[in-house]
């Protein structure tokens, strides 16, 4: 009988400290997984699509001030494209350099872009070319972006994919200018198969840049897309979600979008970029 008692005894103490044990592991996990939703981190993958060469530059910075993203869509032929792109990039990249705080991150936007896009012009001279870049700004509180041309910049939150940019397209500047009274019904749904591009760097007569309306509040685990065309044309946007839902590293599932896009057969397909970005939140005292 007591022998019995003492082995009862045991399995409950067994079960009592495996349950301790597996808690903990779970705490564990959950603390490892926040701490890693809090934290920055950044992939970046390329295809070149049906094209002879990449004119797709990517690039990020991090310094006191926060984290810069950039990545440029290269226009013209031969080398050019890659050359207009390059200037884009570095233009930005270059200007950001020296900030130890950003306190008015559109403004930076505006004045580096049409920076970028003098310097295009000047270098390139009297050939056609020029480049479409986009540009995301975090800080660990907030998101910002500018655009100029046509890349896709969006916000992986709470399993869904969320559209932040609209694209310096005609059919945009249409949609617009229907919500503003200036063209009919008729001439709106007409112009919307219009797909050009109607704004970029290194353009005569270069446009004001698409900017965020206002601020976006990051939380944790947010991850930031941005991405060209050989993705964005190819990819349907719930394939896309879904690869970024995967249980995958940022890396992991920047290449997975660019092999599915590889897969896609019977297409003409631009160069493909994907830049994906987990911002660090950061949070004020007694926030939360």
């Amino acid at each position: 009988m007591t022998m019995t008692i003492m082995g009862g005894l045991g399995i409950l103490l067994f079960a009592s400290v495996a349950g301790r044990v597996a808690l903990l592991a779970a705490d564990k996990k959950t603390e490892e997984k926040n701490e890693r939703e809090t934290k920055g981190g950044e992939a970046v993958s390329q295809t070149t699509g049906n094209q002879e060469i990449q004119a797709d530059v990517a690039g990020i910075q991090t310094s006191s001030a926060g984290t810069l993203a950039v990545l440029s869509d290269g226009i013209g032929r031969a080398n050019t494209g890659r050359v207009c792109a390059g200037i884009a990039a570095d233009t930005l990249l270059d200007a950001y350099q020296p900030y130890r705080v950003l306190h008015n991150p559109e403004y930076f936007f505006k004045t580096s872009f049409y920076e970028a896009n003098r310097r295009i012009q000047k270098t390139i001279g009297e050939r056609r070319g020029g480049a479409c870049l986009a540009a995301v700004f975090v800080n660990g509180r907030t998101l910002h972006y500018g655009l100029a041309g046509d890349i896709r910049i969006a916000l992986l939150r709470n399993q869904e994919l969320i559209p932040l940019s609209k694209g310096q397209t005609l059919d945009v500047l249409a949609l617009n200018a229907y919500e503003e009274g200036i063209l009919s019904k008729a001439e709106t749904v007409w112009t919307m198969e219009e797909k050009r591009v109607w704004n970029y760097l290194g353009l005569d007569g270069f446009h004001e840049i698409e900017i965020s309306e206002k601020p976006i509040r990051l939380k944790p685990g947010d991850v930031i897309l941005l991405m060209t065309k050989g993705i964005f044309e190819v990819l349907s946007w719930a394939e896309i979600e879904d690869i970024l839902l995967k249980d995958f590293t940022l890396k992991e599932k920047a290449d997975s979008m660019v092999m599915e896009a590889e897969k896609k057969t019977g297409l003409e397909k631009e160069n493909g970029s994907v830049l994906l970005l987990r911002a660090e939140v950061l949070y004020e005292k007694n926030e939360f």
